[in-house]
């Protein structure tokens, strides 16, 4: 993949598309695969239940907590709220990687896939595949990378529209968006741990795929 995005100007910068602004957060959370101190674990399903509660309870608390402020105040917590929940079903991912030995082979592709396969399953078939007892990867491109993340801005977004009415609904409302976080990042953990018990294989990109043409 080319270069990564700069964390510090997106900060910076809020493009006032909201499908822009949301693709640019989901392009930054698969970026960097981030570390973990997990080594390989000769359980590694019954580990992976923990790092997966651990990361869901996590991931609730801190949405559930976005969700209090009321009204307006609360609808501008959104766009951190997605960052923040991403980074940690990242990290969770990264986790359950090293708890099955699968460190090596986690690339951003790995991590796309993870993180959204159950929000936009007919959009991960086309970027990933079966193949007997191995998943294959096709190897994309950064311009395939942000088509892939505009398309999943459009999905997300509407979720967001949904999500911003519950704002105005402080104390329901955050138990609704904290439950929800804790059922996304358990459905994250889910499929990961479905790719690290299969062989991971990368296929080369055809020139098409290469210059980020859309089949």
């Amino acid at each position: 993949m080319a270069s990564e995005p700069e964390g510090d100007e997106q900060s910076d910068e809020q493009p006032s598309n909201p499908v822009t602004a949301i693709a640019r957060v989901i392009l930054d959370a698969v970026s960097a695969i981030p570390a973990t101190t997990e080594q390989a674990n000769t359980s590694p399903r019954e580990r992976a239940r923990g790092i997966v509660m651990h990361a869901a309870l996590r991931a609730a608390a801190f949405s559930g907590a976005l969700a209090l402020p009321p009204g307006p105040w609360g609808v501008l917590t959104i766009l951190p709220d997605l960052a923040t929940v991403w980074r940690i079903q990242a990290q969770m991912v990264a986790d359950l990687a090293g708890a099955f030995g699968k460190t090596a082979e986690l690339k951003q592709e790995q991590m796309l896939y993870c993180l959204f396969r159950h929000a936009a399953a007919q959009l991960m078939r086309d970027f990933a595949a079966r193949a007997g007892e191995r998943i294959v990867f096709k190897q994309a491109s950064l311009r395939a990378f942000q088509t892939i993340a505009t398309k999943l801005g459009v999905k997300v977004s509407q979720r967001a529209i949904a999500k911003s009415v519950a704002k105005w609904l402080p104390i329901a409302g955050a138990a609704g968006v904290a439950g929800y976080a804790y059922f996304d990042t358990s459905q994250v953990g889910a499929t990961a741990v479905e790719l690290f018990e299969h062989e991971i294989a990368t296929a080369a990109a055809t020139d098409d795929e290469a210059s980020g043409k859309q089949a």
